[in-house]
């Protein structure tokens, strides 16, 4: 019986779930909250084994799929399978390289528009309605964690020398 994909990536699921369980109890206590720093990361960690072990489960229980054409893709039909995960990987490895200059304000705004125009249909009429969708939504989200939540984003070093 061969195992499945599914099996594996379940089963590195659930090591790597317990592997951060393990390493939220090590999350420092800070005495000015209200609740434990490791309150939000357990929560998310308790869905991701829920859905991993639900995988495992059914994993196990169906029968693998045979082997079929698209299995065994050379390099260039990979990259042309995958084209759209590879660009949010590497806009996300930017986003990330690049929060300390341009802030969570400015870099997520440019994430989602650049997300939204690499994925999207190009035109100039989309453009404009990308750049609405990033303002709007980035706009919101900023001000929910701002005002709603109290917490602190990374401002970047272009806002933080505005002020």
């Amino acid at each position: 019986m061969a195992v499945s994909r599914d099996t594996i990536v379940a089963i590195l699921l659930l090591a790597f779930t317990a592997l951060m369980w393990n390493a939220s109890t090590e999350i420092e206590i800070t005495p000015y909250a209200t609740m434990a720093s490791s309150v939000w990361p357990q929560i998310i960690l308790v869905g991701l084994g829920i859905f991993s072990a639900l995988l495992l489960a059914q994993a196990v229980t169906t029968k693998a799929p045979a082997e079929s054409k698209a299995d065994r893709l050379g390099p260039a039909a990979l990259l042309a399978r995958y084209r759209n995960a590879l660009i949010i990987y590497v806009l996300f490895f930017l986003f990330l390289i690049t929060l300390p200059y341009l802030g969570m304000l400015i870099g997520a705004t440019i994430f989602v528009f650049l997300a939204l125009t690499l994925l999207g249909r190009l035109s100039p009429r989309m453009v404009g309605v990308h750049a609405l969708i990033a303002l709007g939504s980035v706009g919101v989200m900023w001000a929910i964690f701002t005002y709603a939540l109290h917490v602190i984003l990374p401002q970047g070093e272009i806002l933080s020398n505005m002020y």
